[in-house]
């Protein structure tokens, strides 16, 4: 895995030698002699890691990494301090000002490496979501995100098969938040799973079961690929903790455990945790009000036309047909005419999901315009589009739509226009396709609605 670390440190020396270990691994590095330049660098190159040092003339690395956590542009890119401070309340105060780790020289090459790769995996997770969000914003359709992240109602989960500890664990972290506890690993795993926690403790010295194969089932499970992990690793085993990080823990603490420090990694998992949460609910609402169409809940044209250039190509490059098929509800203004749009409303939305129970899963539906719908069909030809056509037709014509709470039903026609890359010119395209299908509809209008006609080839 390859990404940018940016290096700070006031002597030139130590910025090279660290430098020169990160290249070997091949890793890209910047450098920085300053806490001020590490703000600006920060900023202006967005490394994916930043390794700073504490001891600085001028801004010391305290407020350097405060300053950067707490600018929107750079508060999500990770910080880990590594400097010869080697005090308990040193390491604290490097969490408390944002920092993601803190190490003590003399490092070792492993473990700061594994560390390096855990924090640019993460990023580059939360690159993703970050990327998605700004697409939303500049749509216009979510909020901004709260900074400032207060953490209330946490669900802290603890696995430990010594009770003791636990107990110990329970105690330090205190009554911020909703602490459980499980000692059966067995057992933890399937609670992982259905807890919907915050975070996960592990004790990585478990008996009853591997820790390093416990934390992987986790990191595998689709409900808990996301829930950060911290470790409580013995002083100096190092192997175990490079394991662990490889796997997807998140952080990790050496025993004995300190409670400031406890606090600290807790709050910062917890605050990343809530950051991530926010990211993935944003898009997932941007993605809907972006997409989807508001009144039937079936995909919009502004999908459509992202996706069905890609259905297209898909279907050129494999040979396997593509059918389109429009649909128009016929004589829908008197519908609206004579029971007034909230009628004409219910009519479109029963429609919709006359229509969504009809097509396949692999299937495109969406709302074209008005009372005009498109079903994309990939891997379909012409006749079997044309027999969920029929069908589809004889349903709606069939059965009547209820409208006005219940108190009336009225008969609905539908006119369909089918098409298909079977029969598309040499250059053809999703549009023309799109075309086709849209004057095989019209001919269905003028030629006395209710039917299903098939573009000429």
């Amino acid at each position: 895995m390859t990404a940018r670390v940016l290096v700070v440190d006031d002597l030139e020396p130590n910025v090279k030698l660290l430098e020169a270990k990160l290249r070997a691994e091949y890793f890209d590095v910047l450098g920085a002699y300053s806490g001020k330049q590490a703000v600006e660098r920060a900023i202006s190159d967005q490394p994916d890691i930043i390794l700073l040092d504490v001891m600085m003339p001028g801004m010391d690395g305290f407020e350097a990494c405060r300053q950067i956590k707490a600018t929107p542009e750079t508060m999500h890119i990770p910080v880990v301090m590594v400097t010869a401070l080697d005090q308990q309340a040193d390491r604290v105060a490097g969490l408390e000002a944002g920092a993601d780790d803190f190490l003590s020289k003399p490092v070792e090459d492993l473990a700061l490496f594994a560390r390096v790769r855990s924090l640019t995996r993460l990023k580059m997770m939360t690159d993703e979501l970050r990327a998605r969000y700004a697409t939303g914003k500049g749509l216009g359709v979510v909020d901004n995100i709260d900074v400032s992240m207060e953490i209330d109602e946490a669900r802290v989960f603890i696995i430990d098969d010594n009770e003791e500890q636990s107990d110990r664990l329970k105690k330090a972290i205190g009554d911020d938040c909703a602490v459980d506890s499980e000692l059966d690993p067995e057992v933890a795993l399937s609670r992982a799973r259905s807890g919907d926690f915050d975070l996960i403790i592990i004790n990585m010295s478990l008996e009853a079961m591997d820790p390093l194969r416990l934390c992987s089932s986790i990191r595998s499970f689709e409900e808990t690929r996301l829930t950060p992990i911290l470790a409580v690793v013995r002083q100096g085993d190092t192997r175990k903790l490079v394991r662990a990080l490889d796997i997807g823990v998140n952080d990790y603490l050496t025993r004995p455990v300190d409670k400031d420090e406890l606090t600290a990694r807790v709050s910062t998992q917890l605050r990343r945790k809530r950051y991530v949460d926010q990211l993935r609910s944003s898009f997932q609402a941007s993605l809907e009000m972006a997409v989807t169409d508001q009144l039937t809940g079936l995909y919009n044209r502004r999908y459509l036309a992202s996706h069905m250039a890609a259905m297209f190509d898909r279907a050129y490059w494999t040979g396997r047909p593509l059918s389109v098929m429009v649909l128009d509800i016929d004589h829908f203004k008197r519908v609206n005419d004579t029971y007034g749009h909230d009628a004409g409303d219910r009519v479109l939305q029963e429609f919709a999901e006359r229509l969504s129970r009809s097509v396949r899963g692999i299937d495109l539906a969406c709302r074209y315009g008005g009372e005009e719908f498109l079903i994309a069909m990939p891997d379909t030809d012409m006749a079997f589009a044309a027999v969920v056509a029929e069908r589809l037709r004889q349903e709606i014509a069939t059965s009547k739509f209820v409208i006005n709470g219940g108190r009336d039903e009225i008969a609905i026609t539908v006119s369909v226009g089918i098409a298909s890359t079977e029969n598309g010119p040499a250059d053809d395209s999703a549009q023309k396709l799109i075309k086709r299908a849209d004057d095989a509809l019209y001919e269905a209008k003028t030629g006395g609605r209710n039917r299903v006609i098939n573009s000429a080839a």
